[in-house]
């Protein structure tokens, strides 16, 4: 494993709050990102917009509309979580689909190739661009293109289920699962959008909780606590 595409829950990352950022959560994933960069790793991450806004945040608003507000809260997201990162040393660049203006630059693969070879950790902001896609859409869609070995979905549960284990208590997590099951079970690990994507490219996804300690250094290096879905 040598490239990697992180996928942050904005959620997650507002910690017990709810909304907005927790620092202390986002500076841990900062050290633990700092921590795979220095093993040689190669690290693109897309940030989800939800501790802002949801495309279902108002029935009165247009979905377009709605949608990029959402594009917007991932931007955001972005920036402030890249400052953290440079805050424990690393090197950053924030890339978005559209153009805002001094702000990030616009998405180019080969840029992306040159950053990595730098050491730099790439943001890949503002989801494809596009309303009706959701982040996980966007993740995938990035991990194809960078032509990363993996994805990693660090969300606020702790792996897959059957049902979800905030209003099940018995519900069954999976330790793998293809991502074929995923879509004829219809589990909701990502968007139907993305796991299509994800079968018809043969990109795999590691599942874990981004509150568990060390989680993601402990997923690269073999150490996963949550669930496999390959393809």
């Amino acid at each position: 494993m040598k490239r990697i595409l992180l996928k942050l829950s904005g959620e997650a990352l507002a910690g017990d709050k709810k909304t907005g950022f927790d620092e202390p959560t986002v500076a841990g994933v900062a050290r633990q990102v700092k921590t795979l960069a220095d093993q040689g790793m190669e690290i693109g991450i897309v940030i989800g917009g939800g501790n802002f806004w949801r495309g279902r945040s108002s029935e009165n608003i247009d979905r377009t509309k709605a949608d990029q507000i959402g594009m917007l809260a991932t931007v955001m997201n972005c920036i402030y979580v890249s400052e953290i990162f440079r805050s424990v040393g690393l090197k950053t660049a924030v890339m978005t689909p559209f153009v805002c203006g001094a702000f990030t630059e616009l998405f180019s693969k080969d840029r992306v190739n040159e950053y990595f070879a730098e050491g730099t950790v790439v943001f890949f902001a503002g989801g494809t661009g596009h309303p009706y896609f959701s982040t996980d859409t966007a993740t995938v869609l990035r991990a194809v293109e960078i032509e990363a070995d993996v994805i990693l979905l660090a969300k606020s549960v702790d792996g897959v289920y059957d049902q979800d284990p905030k209003d099940h208590p018995d519900a069954h997590k999976y330790d793998e699962i293809s991502i074929q099951e995923v879509i004829d079970r219809k589990l909701g690990v990502v968007d139907m959008t993305a796991s299509i994507l994800c079968m018809e490219n043969r990109m795999p996804m590691l599942v874990f909780g981004l509150n568990q300690e060390n989680s993601i250094v402990d997923t690269v290096n073999g150490a996963l606590r949550g669930t496999r879905v390959t393809v």
